[in-house]
């Protein structure tokens, strides 16, 4: 384990919804998973509400009142038809607006990036390989790696792996398990108001600051 610094940063940023918009994605297969399995799908919204958390957990929720083997069968379904989706040569899941350039102006500043996801290790790193970022983040932990959102465990894997202080990590993303996850790990949050949950959420549950651009990170990292 590298010794903590005083002087490194680091930026840990969720994916779907803060890094990419992958929500027509995770709709198109959610529904498909319903079909598939002959499971009425719930509608758009309960879907839009569970990005972010590992999958199974998100199926759970979505389907409550599901036995634990339904709820496996639709996870396999939606992993299928979402490997699927990834070999159309027309397939969504867009970076959103200024993330290339920020990335970059980080990485330049010497501070230090990671992502801390929902997503399997596959499903990140074939993202960040097709947007040509993947050689930018040092540090990738998804819901392969141990408890989902919000236990701070991938946030405390992050620092493990960088050396860095918790006083000096930001954990970036869209959603109230972002939030929650950043408080359990004692490091600072930023809420983004371009993803998939309210920027009133996201505040209630402890977000140290709100930005509307990813740009506004530059100066929150640099102060």
């Amino acid at each position: 384990m590298p010794k903590v610094s005083n002087d490194l940063k680091l930026a840990i940023f969720d994916c779907d919804g803060t890094l990419v918009d992958g929500q027509h994605m995770i709709i198109t297969a959610m529904k498909q998973a319903s079909k598939n399995c002959n499971i009425p799908y719930p509608g758009d919204e309960p879907v839009r509400r569970i990005v972010g958390l590992s999958l199974l957990e998100a199926i759970t929720r979505v389907y409550p009142t599901l036995t634990s083997n339904d709820h496996d069968l639709i996870k396999t379904e939606f992993v299928n038809h979402f490997q699927y989706l990834r070999t159309l040569e027309d397939h969504h899941e867009p970076l959103y607006d200024g993330i290339i350039e920020a990335i970059v102006e980080l990485s330049d500043m010497g501070v230090l990036l990671g992502v801390a996801t929902g997503k399997s290790t596959r499903g990140l790193k074939n993202t960040l390989k097709n947007h040509g970022i993947e050689d930018h983040f040092v540090t990738l932990n998804t819901a392969d790696d141990g408890p989902g959102k919000p236990h701070p465990s991938m946030i405390n894997v992050a620092l493990s792996d960088t050396g860095v202080s918790r006083e000096n990590a930001f954990m970036i993303g869209d959603t109230t398990y972002d939030m929650l996850m950043a408080a359990e790990a004692g490091v600072r949050s930023v809420g983004v108001t371009w993803g998939y949950h309210e920027k009133s959420e996201l505040i209630s549950c402890g977000a140290n600051h709100i930005i509307s651009h990813i740009s506004e990170l530059i100066e929150l990292v640099k102060d």
